[in-house]
């Protein structure tokens, strides 16, 4: 039996790499109704988002707020520190910040003007109670994995201790919205009172949310004074473009190419990846993540020739140009040009040399063309989101491509109750991306939350915990680098533990006139990270 200690899942994204964006052009016919309201109020924006946008506890960061599955600015709260457009540390309430040599606290010193929606001061003690609020909530979906606890040392000094050493606090920090301790309570969520660059005017649950520009905020004035963000699924956003009621809307690559008139499609980059999780053990066994037990392994792809060969088959490029329609590009791990990714990490494709391994194997073609070995059929079952039309066509491409090495790959859709019940027992298509390298380690490393593979190596563990436990960047980014390939590693060289597809650009049509800020690479998932810099915005 497998066991490892259960942590909530970071399931986010956000990060480095290159956030070019892409105009495509579109007709903009005059008098149309897309076009006939644009410019109406330069002052306001209204933007279509995902249904999965809204948090069902609001807009507060001690349940989720600007973190987990959608990882962005928290809009409403101020944060410790932020994050520029080429991903680097820059300082919001901190003035400055460092970790103590043995990694075990960090102090920060906090500006001493800051002042709430409400009036109030913000304080150290509130920083501290933000954490360790955090820290004490059940099912909190904040990395803050290794903080032990957070305490105010006078108004404007924090110090943040920790159990054992973690340097990716800082980039949890980034997107963590503080929250007044005097005035928090079980409304917060629906009345947030924050001290940053918006208020929260209005919340119409299931429908619409209305920011305001905080005429308070102590940084830069907001050159968009209004964000009307509005949930609804794709096909009615798109709908609402085509109406003009709104100036921005997602959709997704199948749907891209259509044209809207008076919009245009803008291309975002990101490190939204999209991969396949192998599971390493044979079927028969369990896994318990410290609360339940699941069943574990997959005969087939317990063989190592099957892992590699299906990451040399696929044609990632074919991939992107086929179901993304050109708007991405292939991946090979889960942090595709972050500072700790590696170039090393990249192979050509090799439908030759996949064949090749699973010969030498010892596998052999059926009377259908299957491979089979030792009785045991070349086949399995490939679980993907069912409600998620682009990772379904992501799934039939990779079956069909891998259907000539003979190995047969049968998609199945399911609801994420169902696929977590099988998690560790059959390949899963899964959507990853974050803005901080503890999504490595907590896919890579044998008690992450994230290692679905059961994938455990001794020399791989140590190069993670020296990579988070390490106050010198560099050399943290180095070890992650490491943990990533070799032999020992869950690359295709090693133990081809995942095979990964392909990162997808984030889509929206924009209505013309509509100056879009440049765009940090986006996380995983269509949300918020969009509007993060929503403030400087503007209409021409």
């Amino acid at each position: 039996m497998f066991s490892r200690l259960k942590v909530t899942p970071l399931k986010i994204g956000a990060v480095l790499g290159a956030g070019a964006l892409l105009l495509t052009g579109c007709s903009s016919g005059a008098g149309s109704a897309g076009s006939s309201d644009s410019g109406k109020n330069k002052d306001e924006v209204r933007v279509a988002m995902t249904k999965p946008s809204e948090l069902e506890t609001g807009f507060d960061p001690i349940k989720g707020w600007g973190c987990g599955e959608h990882v962005h600015e928290p809009l409403i709260q101020s944060t410790l520190v932020n994050t520029d457009k080429d991903m680097n540390f820059v300082n919001d309430l901190a003035t400055e910040y460092k970790m103590a040599d043995d990694g075990m606290s960090w102090h920060f010193k906090i500006r001493d003007d800051v002042k709430f929606s409400n009036g109030a001061k913000l304080k150290a003690s509130d920083v501290a109670f933000t954490v360790n609020s955090i820290t004490k909530e059940k099912g909190a979906v904040c990395e803050l994995t290794g903080v032990k606890e957070a305490v105010a040392d006078d108004d404007t000094n924090v110090t943040i201790k920790m159990e054992e050493p973690n340097n990716t606090l800082l980039y949890t920090l980034a997107v963590l919205g503080i929250v007044p301790e005097a005035s928090y309570g079980p409304s917060y969520g629906a009345k947030p009172i924050g001290s940053g660059r918006y208020i929260l005017k209005q919340w119409d649950k299931g429908q619409q949310a209305i920011f305001t520009a905080n005429p308070n905020y102590y940084g830069e004035k907001p050159k968009m004074k209004t964000l009307i963000a509005t949930f609804m699924d794709e096909d009615p956003a798109l709908a609402a473009a085509r109406a003009g009621d709104v100036d921005v809307a997602y959709v997704y690559a199948p749907k891209a190419g259509q044209k809207i008139d008076g919009y245009k499609l803008a291309s975002y980059g990101t490190v939204d990846s999209r991969g396949i999780s192998l599971p390493t053990g044979k079927s028969g066994g369990t896994f318990n993540d410290g609360e339940k037990d699941y069943k574990a392994g997959n005969d087939v792809t317990a063989d190592l020739a099957i892992r590699k060969a299906l990451n040399y088959a696929v044609d990632r490029d074919k991939m992107v140009k086929n179901v993304l329609k050109g708007h991405g590009t292939p991946a090979f791990s889960v942090s595709d040009g972050m500072p700790w990714s590696t170039k090393d990490s990249v192979f050509k494709t090799d439908v030759k040399k996949a064949k090749q391994i699973l010969a030498d194997d010892g596998w052999k073609a059926g009377s259908d063309g299957i491979l089979v070995k030792d009785g045991m059929r070349a086949e399995f079952d490939l679980l993907y989101s069912s409600d998620d039309s682009t990772r379904q066509a992501l799934a039939a491409d990779f079956a069909n491509q891998v259907k000539q090495i003979g190995i047969k790959v049968t998609p199945v859709g399911k609801s994420w109750d169902e696929i977590y019940e099988l998690q560790y027992v059959d390949p899963v298509l899964w959507g990853w991306g974050s803005n901080s390298p503890s999504e490595v380690y907590n896919l890579l490393y044998s008690k992450g939350w994230g290692n679905f593979s059961l994938y455990s190596n001794d020399k791989i563990d140590e190069h993670l915990k020296k990579a988070i436990s390490t106050n010198d960047r560099e050399e943290s980014n180095r070890e992650f680098q490491a943990a990533q390939v070799g032999a020992d590693g869950p690359g295709v060289e090693g133990a081809a533990t995942w095979v990964w597809l392909a990162n997808v650009n984030h889509l929206y049509f924009v209505r013309d006139g509509l100056q879009i800020a440049e765009q940090k690479p986006h996380p995983h998932g269509h949300g918020w990270s969009v509007v993060n810099n929503v403030d400087q915005w503007s209409w021409k």
